[in-house]
């Protein structure tokens, strides 16, 4: 039911995991974009369900300590970030505290050890997004960017402040050269992935170029030092605009590991908290020279690769064909002949597989949302001394935990938050568990 109710104040008394401000009036909860706790604020009422309304901001009353001005103009319209209104640290607090409530209400666990959060710069750091492209007759031109909030119309934005350099800068410039393609109502997408060294920018393509197209979109390449990349249809259709394109690439100097991926392949959205985050689970894995290692759901090789510079063997498990035989390219290429890979699909019945009938010493899970709970029982199996599972998904993570500690006899011996997504609700995290007793 879409209304707008008369204006009324109230105390937040919380933030919910997408970050709304929670407020209790006339005997229901009020989620209030933009709220923060502590503050008194006025709303007015845009939806209302059976057991929640839906809110928006009128004013801020009386301001929390923790509110700071958000940096883009375009924050509240623009659903790409919904905690730009609060400071950095207490960001990161609020993921911890959801992390910990999620653990506590579903999976009954605490950790021994809470491990310090995890941060690195909060701006210019998406490598990997995609953003959405639509022409719009009534502005005359074209819109790229993420989606408004709530809606599915696309935010008009010049640039973004948390996609890297350059792409962040060249959202406008994105519009102009799709707004003048003769395919501009035809392009509703783009795939950004920013490497080390280079960029690629992957249009979707529903009609074929025209010859002036393809010149545009060359020229636009070739004035920002970006490559250029078309898909026609499904991802096997991605193609160089003009090949052969530069490789995508990303280093861990910790490790002297330097990983190629393709434009469309999953990777770790942040890159300089990828390498907080490889180098924090190598050292709580601990490998030693005799250990052997199994990583799950591995991709490209992102942690595979890196324990394979400290312990005796590594195998890694991915279920895409294309992200397995790109892993063992990365470890031919890294000089590392104690690592395998093989592709199984790890939400199915793992028993008779080859790889599972050894023991392992380690594993490292890195699951999707979805989390890992069909691959438990091939963990468990192993009997690896110790379990690092990092999750981003806090739901589906302490859900997986209290199937470790309460039926598997595991205990959480630490756990943390990651700030892989600044000014976003979205929680990445880390676990660590061990044998010997219930907790």
């Amino acid at each position: 039911m879409r209304l707008q109710t008369p204006p009324e104040e109230g105390e937040v008394v919380s933030l919910a995991h997408d970050g709304r401000g929670v407020v209790r009036a006339s005997g229901k909860t009020v989620f209030v974009p933009g709220a923060l706790p502590g503050e008194r604020v006025v709303f007015c009422r845009l939806r209302k369900r059976r057991s929640y309304d839906e809110a928006m901001l009128v004013e801020v009353l009386v301001r929390a300590p923790e509110r700071v001005e958000p940096a883009c103009p375009h924050f509240g319209t623009c659903g790409g970030c919904a905690l730009q209104h609060l400071e950095a640290t207490a960001q990161v607090e609020f993921k911890r505290a959801h992390l910990a409530e999620e653990l506590a209400r579903i999976g009954k666990v605490e950790p021994a050890e809470w491990l310090p959060p995890l941060t690195a710069s909060p701006w210019a750091y998406r490598r990997r997004a995609r953003l959405g492209a639509r022409y719009v007759p009534k502005k005359g031109k074209a819109l790229v960017g993420f989606r408004e909030r709530a809606s599915p119309y696309i935010a008009e934005i010049e640039r973004c402040h948390v996609l890297a350099d350059p792409v962040g800068s060249l959202v406008g410039a994105l519009g102009t050269l799709i707004g003048g393609l003769s395919i501009r109502e035809r392009v509703p997408q783009i795939e950004v992935a920013i490497a080390d060294e280079t960029v690629a920018l992957v249009f979707r393509v529903l009609d074929a170029p025209s010859a002036s197209d393809v010149a545009s979109l060359t020229e636009f390449g070739a004035t920002h030092g970006i490559d250029i990349w078309l898909q026609p249809g499904g991802y096997e259709t991605v193609a160089a605009l003009t090949p052969p394109a530069r490789p995508l690439a990303y280093s861990l100097p910790d490790f002297d590991v330097t990983l190629q991926f393709e434009p469309c392949d999953f990777v770790q959205v942040n890159a300089p908290l990828n390498r907080l985050m490889v180098a924090r689970a190598v050292g709580l894995l601990d490998p030693q020279p005799s250990d052997s290692v199994m990583d799950l759901y591995c991709g490209l090789g992102n942690f595979s690769l890196p324990l394979a510079r400290r312990a005796g063997s590594v195998v890694g498990v991915e279920g895409d064909v294309g992200l397995v035989a790109r892993a063992r390219a990365n470890a031919e290429r890294n000089g590392l002949g104690n690592v395998g890979f093989h592709v199984a699909n790890l939400a199915s019945d793992l028993r008779g597989s080859p790889w599972l009938e050894r023991g392992y010493d380690l594993v490292l899970l890195d699951p999707p949302r979805a989390g890992a709970a069909e691959v438990l029982p091939a963990v468990v199996a192993a009997r690896p001394r110790r379990i690092v599972y990092v999750s981003c998904h806090p739901g589906t993570l302490a859900r997986d935990a209290g199937v470790l500690v309460h039926e598997h006899g595991y205990r959480l011996t630490a756990a943390g938050a990651m700030d892989m997504f600044p000014h976003t609700a979205h929680v990445e995290s880390i676990a660590v568990f061990e044998p010997g007793g219930r907790r």
